[in-house]
């Protein structure tokens, strides 16, 4: 049962990532637009420099640094990431466990390498990069009738067929053929790894989650719902305060049709302090209060705003699970 216990915590934050619908089509759209990217690269951009030495490095900066980009692009896209960078800045971690900080890395990582790994695995199946980068490495004794006194740098210059002596062209073909079956047999590799490491914590996120799969699935909405909530709220909110300010200020305010309809309607908008918007904001572990769910940080503060017992809140809103 303990072991069982610990599983479950461990896992509580892999399956935020996985149990998202939205999530799923999210990261499709990234990988398509990855894969529109990398295809347009490599058509208009990608020019191999056919010399000893630089092609090497060139083929591994094609794929490495634009994969490098996208993946610090993810992180600092994921809400998540600086959810716990607040978590971390503001309540010290303190409460926050080894087992379960690797799961939320765990998470920001996974959505993270979405695009990169895209990247490299459609830069692998093209062969482009691949054939460029490890053309002076061939074996030239495995070539039939291969001039012995040529070298690498004579090797380096055959991706670039017009600069490459007129004799060696016809070993090209052969070449190019053995370094693309290489690349895409490395790519189809990487997918296929890939492909069971998901499957595989999905299992582990299936076996291991506190929830059912329909409460897992209310949650996702919930989830979604809130968030799309809060926001156009929020940016409603601010607004409203801001045109109070600027009225404060000029004594009038220019608004739009829709604004004015939205200042009559809600009259006018309190500032919220710091302590609240803390209250709200960090990483969250599922919980639940005499058997009910608390779906996030903003569900646990409505929760125990009922119960106006402030010191009750301040304990609750500094734990994570």
């Amino acid at each position: 049962m303990a072991a069982a216990a610990l599983v479950t915590e461990n896992f509580k934050f892999v399956s935020l990532f996985f149990k998202s619908k939205d999530v799923m089509i999210f990261n499709g759209l990234i990988a398509l637009g990855t894969v529109a990217g990398q295809t347009a690269y490599s058509v208009f951009a990608f020019n191999c420099p056919c010399a000893s030495g630089r092609n090497y490095v060139y083929g591994l900066a094609a794929i490495g640094v634009p994969a490098l980009v996208l993946f610090l692009v993810g992180i600092m896209m994921n809400k998540s990431t600086w959810d716990l960078v607040f978590e971390c800045r503001l309540r010290k971690c303190r409460k926050l466990s080894g087992a379960s900080a690797f799961a939320l890395l765990g998470t920001i990582i996974g959505r993270a390498v979405v695009a990169p790994l895209t990247w490299v695995v459609i830069s692998l199946l093209k062969g482009k990069v691949y054939t460029c980068a490890l053309s002076e490495f061939v074996n030239r004794s495995t070539l039939e009738n291969f001039p012995s006194d040529q070298g690498s740098e004579v090797m380096a210059k055959l991706p670039c067929q017009a600069s490459g002596p007129a004799e060696l062209q016809g070993f090209w073909n052969e070449i190019e053929r053995r370094l693309k079956y290489e690349s895409q047999l490395i790519g189809w590799l990487l997918v296929a790894g890939m492909s069971l490491m998901v499957f595989l914590i999905l299992c582990m996120k299936r076996c291991s989650s506190p929830l059912g799969y329909l409460q897992e699935d209310y949650w996702s909405q919930y989830r979604s719902n809130e968030n799309n909530l809060f926001e156009r709220t929020a940016a409603v909110h601010a607004q409203l305060l801001a045109a109070e300010n600027v009225k404060r200020f000029f004594g009038f305010v220019a608004l739009e049709k829709e604004e004015k309809e939205q200042l009559a309607e809600h009259q006018s908008a309190s500032p919220i302090c710091s302590t609240e918007w803390n209250r709200v904001t960090g990483v969250y572990l599922y919980r639940e209060k005499n058997g009910l769910p608390l779906y996030s940080r903003l569900n646990k503060w409505a929760t125990y705003s009922l119960e106006n017992n402030v010191e009750a809140m301040e304990k609750e809103m500094d734990v994570l699970s």
